[in-house]
C-alpha cells in the first residue's frame, strides 16, 4: 500500500525525522488556511499522487511540472490553482496520467547538499538494506547505470538491528562533516525505527538534504508498506487512498484476491502467484498480452472464483480469458463449479479457454463437460495459451 508524501512526513514527524514544515490543502477553498500554518517567504507547491517523476510531469490542461519553488506564499497560491483538480502525466504515471486531488505546501529549504537515502528489503538475503548516495535529487536508476560507485548499501541484521557502526558507516559514505552527521545518525536511526515498527515495504528519501547551518532533513518522501501486515496496523490503513487506486484492484481487495491490471487483452485467472507470473510469461511467449496478474489463492471459495470473472469482466480491453489451474490444495472441481456458475451469471461471450490439473481434477472436467458452455479446454498449460492466443488474434 502507498501513501502520499504529505502523510509519509507526518509519520516521518512522528518518528523524530526532521521534515520541511508543511501543510495540505484538497481544494481551492482549502489553500488560505494551509498557508496561513506556514511561514511567509519562499514556498513549496506540491501535487500530490503515487507517481514520481512530479517535477518533470506536464498536466493535460498544459501546465508544466507538478513541482513548483514560489517565492511568496501568493505565487504558491496562485500556482496550486493551475494543479489542483487537473491531470497530471509523468513518466509513472502513463499517458493516463493521475488527478491532482491535494496540494502540499512546505517551507522552502535552503539547499547545501543533495543525497540519496533509502530503507528496502533486499529479497537475496532476507533483511533490510539501507541504500545511500551522494548523487540525490536526480532518478537513482540513472546513477546505477551510469556511475555504480556512487551508490553503497548497509544489510541490517534484523535479529539485532541497525548498528552504531554500520550508521558510522552510512555517514562516512556520504561524507558529512561532524554536525551534520550527529544530525544524520539520529535521522538514520528514527527511520529505520519507523520502516520496522510500520512493517514498511520501502521508504525512499530524495533527496535528503543538508542545508548551510548543519541540519539534515528529508526534502520528499516515498513511503510503501506491506499489505500482508496492514491488519496490524488499522492507522495506516486509514491513510489509503482510494482515487488513487485502480477500482477493480479495490474491488479484488474486498475478496482477497491479488489483482494487478495490465495493458493486454488476455485475461488471466489462475491459483498461486508462481504460477500467474508462468502464465504470463507464456501467454507473452505465444504472441499473447496479458491483461493482468489474478490470483485467487490456494484455497479459493467458488464465490472468489465468480468475484474474479466479474472483475476481470470490468476491464474492457479483455478479449479472451485463460484459467490455469494446478490443484494442490486446491479443488479442481470447485473451480470448475465456480466458472460455471460466473459464465451463467455474466453471460459470458468472450473465448474462455481453461485447463486444470491436479487434485479432483477428473470431477472438474466433467462439470465443465455437463455444463453445456461454450469453452475450450486445454490439455497442457503451452496448449492452453497456445489456444486462448489463437481464438483472440
Amino acid at each position: 500500500m502507498n501513501i502520499h508524501e504529505y502523510q509519509a512526513k507526518t509519520l516521518f514527524a512522528q518518528f523524530g525525522v526532521p521534515v520541511p514544515q508543511g501543510a495540505s490543502a484538497k481544494s481551492a477553498a482549502e489553500f488560505d488556511s494551509a498557508l496561513a500554518q506556514l511561514p511567509e517567504g519562499p514556498t513549496m507547491v506540491k501535487s500530490q499522487i503515487h507517481a514520481g517523476g512530479r517535477g518533470k510531469g506536464t498536466f493535460t490542461n498544459g501546465y508544466k511540472g507538478g513541482v513548483k519553488f514560489c517565492k511568496t506564499k501568493t505565487d504558491a497560491k496562485s500556482i496550486a490553482g493551475e494543479m489542483i483538480g487537473n491531470t497530471l502525466v509523468t513518466a509513472q504515471t502513463g499517458a493516463a496520467g493521475r488527478k491532482v486531488q491535494t496540494i502540499y505546501f512546505t517551507v522552502a529549504s535552503d539547499i547545501k547538499k543533495e543525497y540519496y537515502l533509502a530503507i528496502l528489503l533486499d529479497r537475496a538475503s532476507s533483511k533490510p538494506v539501507i541504500v545511500a548516495s551522494t548523487e540525490g535529487g536526480v532518478e537513482i536508476e540513472k546513477v546505477a547505470h551510469e556511475t555504480p560507485e556512487k551508490i553503497f548499501k548497509v544489510l541490517v541484521d534484523p535479529a539485532y538491528g541497525l548498528a552504531d557502526f554500520q550508521v558510522r558507516e552510512l555517514i562516512f559514505g556520504l561524507g558529512l562533516n561532524a554536525a551534520e552527521g550527529k544530525n544524520a545518525a539520529k535521522l538514520i536511526r528514527n527511520l529505520y525505527k519507523m520502516f520496522w515498527e510500520t512493517d514498511a515495504a520501502m521508504i525512499e528519501v530524495n533527496p535528503l538534504i543538508t542545508t548551510p547551518d548543519d541540519q539534515v532533513l528529508a526534502l520528499d518522501a516515498k513511503v510503501s508498506f506491506d499489505s500482508n501486515a496492514l491488519f496490524r496496523h488499522p492507522e495506516i490503513v486509514a491513510l489509503r487512498d482510494l482515487n488513487e487506486e485502480d477500482p477493480k484492484e479495490i474491488e479484488a481487495s474486498k475478496y482477497d484476491l491479488a489483482y494487478i491490471a495490465l495493458d493486454g487483452n488476455i485475461a488471466c485467472l489462475v491459483n498461486g502467484a508462481g504460477l500467474a507470473m508462468s502464465t504470463m510469461d507464456i501467454i507473452k511467449h505465444y504472441g499473447g498480452n496479458p491483461a493482468n496478474f489474478l490470483d485467487v489463492g490456494g484455497g479459493a471459495s467458488k464465490e472468489k472464483v465468480v468475484a474474479a470473472f466479474k472483475i476481470i469482466l470490468g476491464d474492457a480491453n479483455v478479449q479472451g480469458i485463460f484459467v490455469n489451474i494446478f490443484g494442490g490444495i486446491m479443488d479442481c472441481n470447485v473451480i470448475a463449479e465456480g466458472i460455471v456458475e460466473a459464465v451463467k451469471e455474466v453471460g459470458l461471450k468472450l473465448p474462455l479457454v481453461v485447463r486444470l490439473e491436479g487434485n479432483n481434477v477428473d470431477k472438474g472436467k466433467a462439470t465443465l463437460d455437463a455444463s453445456g458452455l461454450s469453452l475450450v479446454s486445454g490439455d497442457t498449460m503451452a496448449d492452453a495459451a497456445q489456444k486462448i492466443v489463437k481464438l483472440v488474434a
